[in-house]
This record gives C-alpha cells, sequence and structure tokens, in this order.
C-alpha cells in the first residue's frame, strides 16, 4: 500500500471514528506493515491477520472449507 494511500484511509478512519481490523493473505501483511508504518496507528488499527494457507483461512477467519475448494483461495 502506497504511503499516501494508507495516510488518506488512517485520515478517513480518524474522521470516523472507526478501527480496521485486514485479513490478508497474498499479501502477506504488508496492507498491516503501511498501516502501522505510521504514527498514530494505535488509534485506528485493531488487529491483523495472515492466512496464508488454505487450513488458516478455515481456522482462523472461519472461511467454510467447501468455498475454498469449489473456488479456490485466489481470485485472478
Amino acid at each position: 500500500m502506497h504511503t499516501s494511500l494508507a495516510k488518506q484511509v488512517q485520515k478517513l478512519l480518524l474522521q470516523k471514528e472507526m478501527f480496521l481490523v485486514t485479513a490478508e493473505s497474498c499479501t502477506g501483511g504488508m496492507i498491516a506493515v503501511a498501516l502501522t508504518d505510521l504514527s498514530g496507528a494505535s488509534k485506528v488499527f485493531d488487529r491483523g491477520f495472515v492466512t496464508y494457507s488454505n487450513d488458516a483461512k478455515v481456522e482462523q477467519l472461519a472461511v467454510p472449507a467447501k468455498t475454498i475448494e469449489s473456488f479456490g483461495a485466489v481470485k485472478a
């Protein structure tokens, strides 16, 4: 995520008094890194999950295994 975009996201979340939670796979946590590299991140970023394996998606994010089997974990 580009730094200016991360700043825009942070500003919007602050204005709306909202927190962000991420669930990443192919990005490997890069969205969370971009957001937490900014000063004040703790005011808007609650937590992030990097669930790369299919098992992790099922266990941690409650993605139905059937969905992964039917559609795959990555959509191009």
